[in-house]
Order: C-alpha cells, then sequence, then structure tokens
C-alpha cells in the first residue's frame, strides 16, 4: 500500500526540502504522520501525540477532524495534505457579503 503526505513550504527544511513523502505503508494517519522525519512529526503532533489545534490534517478533500481523527483509515494511493492554519483577514460575515453584493467590498488593513 502506497500513500503520499505533502509537505508544506514552512515544513520542508525538517525533510531535506521535499514537498511529499512517499510511504510504502500506512494504515492509519497516525500511522502515517509517525513515519515522518522527527522535525516533521513535532510540528504536527503536540508532546500528547494529539494533532496541534494550528494543523490540519487532509486526506485527499476531507479534514480528519470528521473521520476519525488520526485513527482515520487510509486506502492504497490516497494523499495526506498537511495544512498550516491561517489566521487574520476579515470576519467571515463581511467576506460573504462583499461576494454575494450584499454589503461594501472588503478592504485591506493598513501596512
Amino acid at each position: 500500500m502506497s500513500v503520499t503526505v505533502r509537505i508544506p513550504g514552512p515544513l520542508r527544511p525538517f525533510c531535506d526540502g521535499k514537498s511529499q513523502i512517499e510511504l510504502e505503508t500506512a494504515a492509519t494517519v497516525g500511522a502515517a504522520i509517525a513515519a515522518l522525519p522527527a522535525g516533521v512529526r513535532e510540528r504536527i503532533l503536540d508532546e500528547r501525540g494529539k494533532l496541534r489545534q494550528h494543523v490540519n490534517l487532509f486526506v485527499g478533500a476531507t479534514d480528519i477532524r470528521g473521520t476519525g481523527g488520526l485513527a482515520t483509515p487510509l486506502a492504497d494511493g490516497v494523499s495526506v495534505f498537511v495544512i498550516p492554519a491561517v489566521s487574520g483577514g476579515l470576519p467571515s460575515g463581511a467576506v460573504s457579503a462583499a461576494l454575494l453584493g450584499d454589503g461594501p467590498a472588503p478592504r485591506r488593513a493598513p501596512a
């Protein structure tokens, strides 16, 4: 069974600059994360082995938080995406109102 773990730019220095890591065997998301280099793994999981709050893991397009977390099973050929959370910007209501034409366009914060 083959699984690909996609590595975001900020974590690539911890895996020799690789953008993805191919794993021969990983039955669950937790097993895939455990097989990653220590520097990457330590930035995904906290000291208790739980997914860090600011990191999101997806199997394909599905967030693992709704599918069993680290126990989410993996099928042959799937990709696991490590996505660091991004914060800031406008409240979601302001963005959706602007996109739907129900309000003023969002303004950028001064630099």
